[in-house]
């Protein structure tokens, strides 16, 4: 959220060159609201502002920036800062912010960054993207079985600054393949036994991620193991990083907002809806609303095939009164459907669902459409008798194909999620508009052969 008060501040203090207030606003606050307050501003009256910290501090802050403006600053700035300052980020982090750079750009600041962060930097860049590997980071405290509790402790204090965390330390033998890992707390709790060595103490029943392992698995692991980071090794066990909660959190968020704009039938947002121009914002929105568009025009070719079969000079004039009804029975049906969409989607987003559970799923939506559509056809044949139809025959038809109408809904709105999914597609693609737009014409299908064909059958 821009400060209007502070933006003017901070550009009097460019103007002035009022270095001293300058480096306060940079480190009296957390880098989070630094870079808050200083939203706003142009990417070079930005940068002028950061050169005012020290290095650490101007990477803390530039990590809190929106991604548009980290672009921005990396490719406008001296090659040399830059490289620096890259050099001084996280190693998860960096390699995400130099995804949007130019390809040469990029290449000019790996040259001038450390050998030891280039490597480093082109290994993670080198992971799939939405894998484990591409998440994790590489700064992660390692130490060999025989380390004391004496020694261990000196190692944290040594390297505590440099890295995100130190919450565990990860035993690791010669071939670094993962041993298993000693807490900070367990390792404070030793200390009156400070000869103790690493490998009395160590936990070995881990958890750990492959390192192309789908982040949404691995966020779950997180989630239900309730650790602060989890280890990240490849397919003979060398420890490769960690991924820590914070980055869980962003990938939480990141997919939960995903899901809800496919949910909505909306292609996600690269950036901030306020920053996403009105025509990027009218062409995600538009792909998807011409479809359903054509759904519904589906749903009004059905009704237009059987209006003459309801109205025409055939007999069956009286059951005109059924077409009031329309919108009630493809409602009903969509927002069933919805409904089993929606917790199906979400079941299977938090691992609580799975495609082998097909069979289990279909049986309880399948029930659960014959007790929800059965309460509704109850409501329905009563205020069809009563006030619409001439005789009870007639009114069956409202009940009947609302209990049909209800079963296809959830039936639809459960299986296609997990049909994507099958397909390896995304199951938040079968949202709820697009639910909604399959069962409107099936439901006038199921409607209107009711209409046409049951009073008949129970003559």
């Amino acid at each position: 959220m821009i400060n209007p008060l502070l933006l003017p501040e901070l550009r009097e203090m460019l103007a002035e060159g009022n270095a001293a207030d300058l480096a306060a606003f940079c480190t009296t606050l957390h880098p989070a609201q630094t870079a808050d307050f200083m939203r706003g501003l142009s990417p070079q009256e930005a940068w002028e502002v950061l050169r005012h910290a020290n290095l650490s501090t101007r990477a803390q802050v530039f990590g809190y920036f929106e991604h548009r403006m980290q672009v921005e600053l990396i490719e406008q700035q001296d090659r040399a800062e830059v490289a620096a300052l890259i050099a001084e980020l996280p190693p998860d982090d960096r390699v995400d912010i130099l995804t949007g750079v130019d390809e040469a750009i990029v290449a000019e600041l790996l040259a001038q960054v450390p050998a030891a962060d280039r490597r480093d930097i082109l290994r993670l860049s080198a992971y799939p993207e939405g894998t484990a590997g591409a998440l994790m980071t590489s700064r992660v405290v390692t130490l060999s079985e025989s380390s004391t509790v004496r020694a261990a402790l000196d190692e944290l204090s040594r390297v505590a600054e440099d890295y995100e965390t130190i919450y565990y330390l990860y035993i690791v033998d010669a071939e670094h393949r993962l041993r298993g890992l000693v807490s900070a707390r367990r390792l404070i709790g030793a200390m009156r036994r400070p000869q103790t060595t690493l490998g009395e103490l160590m936990e070995t029943e881990l958890v750990v991620a492959r390192a192309l392992e789908d982040r949404q698995q691995v966020a779950r692991k997180v989630a239900q193991l309730d650790v602060l980071a989890i280890p990240v090794v490849d397919d003979e066990g060398r420890m490769l990083g960690i991924i820590t909660h914070d980055d869980v959190i962003d990938v939480m968020l990141e997919e939960a907002t995903q899901d809800a704009h496919q949910m909505a039938a909306v292609a996600p947002l690269e950036q901030s809806y306020l920053e996403t121009s009105i025509f990027t914002l009218s062409w995600k929105r538009g792909i998807w609303l011409t479809l359903l568009f054509f759904f519904a025009l589906l749903t009004a070719f059905a009704i237009g095939h059987y209006e003459k079969g309801l109205t025409g000079p055939d007999g069956v004039r009286e059951l005109a009164w059924l077409a009031a009804f329309i919108p009630l029975v493809i409602s009903t049906g969509g927002n069933s459907g919805n409904q089993s969409a929606t917790l199906v989607i979400t079941a299977m987003s938090l691992g609580h669902v799975r495609l082998r559970n097909w069979r289990r799923v279909a049986f309880r939506e399948l029930t659960m459409g014959l007790i929800l559509g059965s309460a509704l056809a109850a409501i329905g044949f009563a205020i069809a008798w009563i006030f619409f139809a001439d005789d009870w025959r007639q009114a069956l038809v409202l009940p009947t194909t609302l209990v049909l109408v209800v079963i296809a809904g959830t039936l639809t709105g459960s299986l296609l999620p997990l049909l994507f999914k099958r397909l390896g597609l995304d199951p938040a693609l079968m949202s709820n508009p697009f639910v909604a737009g399959i069962i409107d014409v099936v439901g006038i299908v199921i409607y209107m052969n009711a209409a046409l064909t049951l009073p008949d059958l129970l003559r």
